[in-house]
């Protein structure tokens, strides 16, 4: 099968369709199918800080009570990596790691997709669903003795893709069950890291409560990543979306307008300004796409809130970026046609624009969809069309993929 894809002839039996669709990618962007394995490792200072950085760091101890023992008895290991594919952390069977260091499976090397062809890891991080390739459905002939299975890891306080949990081994030790151990390892890390987010909320919360019986008017204490802890005069919500620069002082936020902001240990204290000076519209949208692991939109204008940064679902980057290709605006049943190649699922798309517009109400109306006209629409695309919203399956955009593709060669 894989000659065949190498080829473009006929397979006599498909690929599984996962396997199929990375081919792809791969033919796409030119991966040589027998280079070798080989990155340039993490500097060992840079290894660390992100270690440091990640949240996987906490419930490191919980993924190797989960794994280890299996994989060791297995004779396996445990990857752990970031969410550009570096490995962070490895453990397992001794024999089996030191055979890894022939294809660089090692501490600070890089397992994405465009660095290692089709492989488990880079595969997991360019679905963010689970996957397990084995043999020779690894693009790269060097890893067609080998055989692994990957869960993305998000975090629960704001749906981020942290990292990857592999489990690799020679191609000798496949089991079909592998797969769901490591999915389940990785939602225990999930609901690890979403106990320890309420136990902090909690400690926020006692922390609050004194506060907010001396303020008078709208107020709410949140955690930095917008999750509430308490509220005063106004109805509670869930979570609120604050700016990626968000700091303390006089600022702007969309679900409230204008908002003096307070630091709390472990979060902040944000007043709603009743009668603030007004701030000035917002003039410009930048929707950045570059990043293939994750997209935003920057909304920035005259006032002296200055500009704020929201982190999209993939989903919702999709929609924005069919409304910036089309400025005119988009039914209901255009945008589903664009999303599903079905113009009935106009209640999806409804419900979708709706959470949309709860963070850009400024810069989007509706009847139909659309950025408002005075505001100037920036669109920051990846340097590879291939790269454009990858996770993507729509029809719009797959067909924006290949017409720009097409427009390049």
């Amino acid at each position: 099968m894989r000659a065949a894809a190498l080829s473009g002839d006929p397979a006599p039996v498909a690929p599984r369709a996962v396997i199929d669709a990375s081919w792809q990618r791969m033919l796409r962007i030119g991966v040589d199918p027998d280079r070798s394995t080989s990155s340039d490792l993490l500097p060992a200072g840079e290894l660390e800080h992100r270690r440091r950085s990640t949240a996987l760091g906490e419930v490191l101890p919980s993924l190797s009570q989960g794994l280890v023992a299996v994989v060791q008895a297995s004779q396996q290991m445990m990857v752990v990596t970031d969410d550009e594919g570096r490995v962070l952390w490895r453990d397992g069977d001794r024999a089996v790691m030191r055979k890894a260091g022939s294809i660089c499976l090692e501490e600070g090397a890089a397992w994405s997709e465009d660095t290692t062809g089709t492989n488990a890891i880079g595969t997991a991080l360019e679905l963010r669903r689970p996957v397990q390739v084995h043999s020779a459905e690894h693009f790269v002939r060097t890893l067609h003795n080998w055989t692994c299975a990957a869960a993305p890891v998000h975090d629960p306080r704001d749906g981020r893709l942290l990292g990857v949990i592999d489990v690799s081994g020679v191609d000798s030790t496949f089991h079909p069950a592998t797969l769901a151990l490591v999915d389940s390892v990785a939602k225990l890390a999930e609901a690890e890291l979403r106990q320890r987010h309420l136990a902090t909320v909690e400690q926020l919360r006692s922390v609050a409560a004194p506060v907010l019986c001396r303020v008078g008017g709208r107020a709410l204490v949140v955690d930095s990543h917008g999750w509430l802890a308490a509220v005063t005069g106004m109805p509670p919500v869930g979570r609120l979306p604050l700016p990626k620069s968000f700091r303390a002082g006089r600022r702007w936020l969309p679900s409230l307008g204008m908002c003096a902001v307070e630091p709390l240990p472990g979060g902040w204290l944000v007043r709603v300004e009743e009668r603030g000076s007004e701030v000035g519209a917002a003039s410009r949208v930048v929707l950045d796409l570059s990043n293939r692991s994750r997209s935003s939109v920057t909304v920035s204008g005259a006032g002296e809130a200055g500009p704020w940064t929201h982190e999209l679902s993939p989903r919702h980057a999709e929609l924005l970026y069919l409304l910036s290709v089309h400025r005119e605006g988009r039914s209901a049943a255009q945008l589903a046609s664009d999303l599903f190649g079905d113009p009935t699922r106009t209640v999806t798309v409804r419900a979708e624009m709706s959470r949309l517009r709860r963070h850009l109400a400024e810069v989007l109306a509706h009847r139909p969809y659309r950025f408002v006209d005075e505001v100037e629409v920036e669109v920051i695309r990846p340097a590879h069309p291939a790269y454009l919203l990858p996770h993507s399956t729509a029809p719009a955009i797959t067909g924006a993929r290949r017409n720009r593709d097409a427009g390049q060669g």
